[in-house]
């Protein structure tokens, strides 16, 4: 591949452009992924859950009363068949990346799907539903699941998988298996920046604390229910959201938010490791891959970073609106799909950075 690279670079000279480039550079990190992968097959990971919000939910908001949901077009418009899924994307998003990755399925399904089969549940899914966070009252205004719901439908899953496999295998199911939470966006961009109900009574470091306690408190949860491989997904770039951008730019104020909480889950890691012996916990950068692409877009190939490829969206939660015609031609130039939420092609490169570095610790 580098071969590859030094020919192309030869044959072109300075005639290169910057976006063949970065196809080019994306390819090699993607070879070296698919060599991860290979090598990923032979630490036999049996099953994937994910936790949090919308950049982990494959569905689940479709099967409860809310309006926070992306199970019509544009969304899925480039997922199998063009259907929309309840991924708030135009297609996969990084849970299904990094089961394909670890050679578990092809895609990582929602809890609360009625049809899901029993092959499906013995290998993971996701509890994660779009708009909740770590303070009840972000899912409240919301109405979402709650992050402790999430956890008690895990304990409830825990008891359907014992009945599929038994109490040996499922143990040994929980145990090796790797966990994976998402949450924190919509405190922040939602409930605190929206509303007065902390924002009146908690600085933003008061606030941070506040929820990281609660973090805190969940995952020594599930790590009581056997849970023993955990990766925390930190904050993005909330500033640089383009729901939160002001005048096209980043807002530095609700940038640093996110910062501060992220320091502090850090924080929070090394708290837990020698509380909770044989805890396997990781910070997966989320924040950074995410400035790279705003700061070094022609590397990935991106052309569009301060706006969605939706050009119609709902001004309060940022997301498509229904059926709109008003879309990008091609969302693979683009590092947003709607005004919070990533394309499908942002979604596989943070989810293969993931598989080669913070991954590997867990496996």
């Amino acid at each position: 591949m580098l071969l590859c690279l030094n020919w192309a670079m030869e044959r072109s000279g300075s005639l290169i452009s910057a976006s063949t480039l970065g196809t080019i550079l994306l390819m090699i990190s993607f070879f070296q992924t698919w060599k991860f992968i290979a090598e990923a097959k032979n630490v036999p990971v049996p099953a994937v859950f994910f936790f949090g919000d919308s950049y982990g939910d494959t569905g689940n908001n479709d099967y409860i009363s809310t309006s926070i949901k992306g199970n019509f077009p544009p969304y899925g418009r480039d997922f199998i068949h063009h259907i929309p899924t309840g991924r708030l994307s135009n297609g996969k998003l990084i849970p299904d990346y990094i089961v394909e990755g670890l050679g578990v399925k092809d895609l990582l399904p929602p809890y609360l799907d009625p049809k899901l089969q029993d092959s499906d549940l013995i290998t993971g899914v996701s509890f994660d539903s779009a708009g909740t966070g770590l303070d009840n009252i972000t899912s409240t205004i919301q109405e979402v699941i709650p992050f402790w719901k999430e956890v008690e439908y895990f304990k409830e899953y825990k008891t359907r998988l014992i009945g599929l496999v038994g109490d040996e295998r499922a143990n040994m199911i929980l145990s090796e298996a790797i966990y994976f939470i998402v949450i924190g966006t919509n405190d922040f961009a939602v409930n605190y920046y929206n509303y007065p109900f902390r924002s009146a009574h908690y600085t933003v470091s008061q606030y941070t604390d506040f929820l990281l306690q609660i973090y805190a408190s969940h995952i020594k949860e599930l790590y009581s229910l056997n849970a023993r491989k955990i990766g925390l997904i930190n904050l993005p770039p909330l500033g640089c959201l383009p729901i939160k951008r002001s005048k096209g730019e980043c807002v530095e104020e609700i940038n640093q938010a996110a910062s501060g909480f992220n320091e502090g889950m850090n924080a929070m890691i090394e708290h837990l490791k020698p509380v909770l012996p044989g805890l396997k916990i990781v910070s997966l950068d989320y924040h950074a891959v995410i400035l790279d692409f705003i700061q070094n877009p022609g590397k990935f190939g991106f052309q569009v970073t301060a706006n969605g490829c939706c050009f119609a969206t709902d001004t309060e939660t940022g997301f498509c609106k229904k059926f709109t015609p008003f879309t990008c031609a091609d969302a693979d130039k683009y590092v947003f799909f709607d005004s919070v939420h990533l394309s499908q092609k942002a979604y596989q490169v943070i989810a293969n950075v993931f598989l080669r570095r913070e991954i590997l610790r867990l496996l």
